[in-house]
């Protein structure tokens, strides 16, 4: 009688601890393939190709993500951040593998507090960055990565030593151009547009001034100052990428399924501190005019219309489930007449609790039942 009672508890112990591990393969593991698996590319739309435009190249398929915020030794506690990297690089590697983009853009405040972490601290974000989110990544997939306020400091904090950290960290120069069969990426550092004559800024303003001119002269080489050298191969309005969302009011028109709570979106934007400024919002539409700008820095998404030209903002949430409860990613196909965007979902937060609490509560009723029934025997 007491080896059948030993044995039917060794049969409970395992059968619960058996549960206890499916329970948590399927919402550590399983749950990021079940939801990013109903996310795919999006469809170009004939009927918004672009007219004078003649493309022979096959689309570009790129993934977005914006503010991973991987937290650091004085803010983040360690069980907070080992969770949350662990959620980040199960749901980076789940879209690499159903999606296979070509290129990942990730625009900005990839730390959470690299603007005044020590040189040796920063060294381990660079580190750690790439250890989440490009080891097992296929070397034809090129990552590009844009700074924000919390790798380097807001405009009035920022210092040549943690720009060029930076920049020598991540490979990320403050201006960027990026050509890919037809279609012109243009990255830009959003910190180094406050307009203020710092050297910082106007570098950028001659870059920016310079990509500028090297779009015009490919859409018409007639132009007074072009020649063949001043030319790209194809012209096709560029894709603006950069941390800092345009000059915006608010999020109060903003009605994305990702978009802030009602109370945050009457919060009034600050220019330079939440938004882009005014003026450097107008610069930029004037000399880029892009077709689509993407941003991040809010946290919400946000889609809205471009107030100077022809075009769109998609504003990114973070990518980290300490800062949104339905984190995303974009998802971009894009033909120098053409393009498609869409966001995929990632598991929710608040899911991923009611399924544990769920899945314990059921867990604990069984482990009783059948402890039960065993001092029966």
């Amino acid at each position: 009688m007491v080896c059948l009672r030993n044995k039917l508890r060794f049969k409970i112990i395992s059968q619960t601890l058996l549960g206890v591990f499916i329970f948590l393969f399927y919402c550590e593991y399983l749950v990021f393939y079940v939801v990013q698996m109903h996310c795919s590319w999006p469809k170009l739309d004939p009927i918004k190709k672009e007219p004078f435009i003649d493309n022979t190249e096959d689309p570009v398929k790129i993934m977005v993500l914006a503010d991973t915020h991987l937290l650091g030794s004085k803010n983040g506690h360690w069980f907070d951040k080992l969770r949350r990297e662990w959620q980040m690089h199960r749901a980076f590697q789940t879209a690499i593998t159903l999606h296979a983009p070509e290129i990942v853009f990730f625009l900005g405040d990839l730390t959470d507090e690299g603007s005044f972490c020590s040189d040796e601290e920063f060294n381990y974000y660079v580190n750690r960055f790439y250890s989440l989110f490009s080891t097992r990544v296929p070397e034809t997939i090129r990552i590009y990565v844009l700074v924000g306020n919390h790798d380097i400091g807001f405009h009035y904090a920022v210092n040549p030593h943690l720009t060029q950290r930076f920049v020598d960290g991540f490979n990320s120069p403050s201006v960027q151009l990026l050509t890919v069969r037809g279609n012109h990426f243009v990255l830009i550092n959003s910190i180094a547009l406050e307009g203020d004559g710092c050297s910082l800024c106007k570098s950028a303003e001659r870059q920016i001034a310079e990509i500028s001119q090297l779009l015009r002269c490919t859409r018409n080489s007639s132009l007074s100052n072009c020649d063949q050298k001043m030319k790209l191969a194809t012209y096709s309005r560029p894709i603006l990428m950069q941390h800092y969302p345009l000059y915006r009011e608010s999020d109060i028109e903003c009605d994305d399924f990702d978009a802030a709570p009602w109370s945050i979106k009457q919060e009034r934007f600050r220019e330079r501190w939440e938004c882009l400024s005014r003026d450097a919002t107008y610069e930029l539409l004037t000399q880029i005019k892009p077709r689509l700008v993407l941003s991040g820095h809010t946290h919400h998404g946000c889609t809205r219309n471009l107030s100077v030209g022809k075009g769109v903002e998609i504003t990114m949430p973070s990518f980290s489930w300490r800062n949104k409860n339905n984190p995303n990613y974009g998802l971009g196909v894009f033909a120098a007449d053409n393009y498609a965007f869409l966001k995929c979902d990632m598991p929710r937060e608040d899911s991923v609790i009611n399924l544990y609490i769920l899945g314990g509560t059921l867990l604990l009723i069984w482990f009783t039942y059948l402890l039960y029934q065993s001092f029966r025997v």
